[in-house]
């Protein structure tokens, strides 16, 4: 059987460009997960995992799309080669079962991984460079005003949570975190 694979980080992406490279190999089922490539956990690629057999066939578009680090996706490319599962990559032109294959597989995942690293080091240092700025990350804070009025009136029992976040555009959790 020919399985194919493919993942995209969040639930706003869209798989419609692997979709479109996998179509090419005459996928019998198709594996799709929205979830950020770092979770160890990922449900499909399980699923993918139990279901391969000897001499199946893997087919993802990416090996972006498949390991989460360089040791990661050499982990799955050698889950795969024990069970005598062969991985295409199409974006990579890569054939685990040729020697050049497993080569090129090994350099294009260091590389990945160096590119991880350096994407990681470059926010570090733009976060630490914007914290000399003067500049916070995160959410930024519920105007104190709004957040007081939507206090007033939790504590005047006249309106439901409901109400106050309509009228004060403060959230339910914010309003629930600071009352005293």
């Amino acid at each position: 059987m020919i399985f194919g694979y493919c993942r995209v980080s969040t639930e706003e992406q869209v798989l419609d460009r692997q979709l479109e490279s996998l179509k090419k190999y005459n996928c019998d089922e198709i594996f799709m997960e929205k979830i950020t490539g770092t979770k160890a956990n990922r449900p499909e690629l399980n699923k993918l995992k139990e279901k391969v057999r000897e001499e199946d066939i893997v087919v993802i578009e990416s090996l972006s799309r498949l390991g989460r680090s360089t040791k990661n996706l050499l982990e799955l490319v050698e889950y795969f080669k024990s069970r005598k599962v062969k991985l295409i990559s199409t974006k990579e032109n890569i054939d685990t079962e040729s020697a050049t294959g497993q080569l090129l597989l090994t350099v294009l995942s260091a590389i990945s991984q160096f590119e991880r690293d350096l994407t990681v080091e470059r926010t570090k240092e733009g976060l630490i460079a914007a914290r000399a700025r003067g500049r916070k990350g995160g959410r930024p804070k519920s105007d104190e005003k709004a957040l007081n009025k939507a206090i007033k009136l939790y504590q005047s029992k006249e309106y439901s949570i409901k109400e106050i976040v309509s009228m004060t555009g403060i959230s339910q959790s914010t309003i629930y975190r600071n009352i005293k």
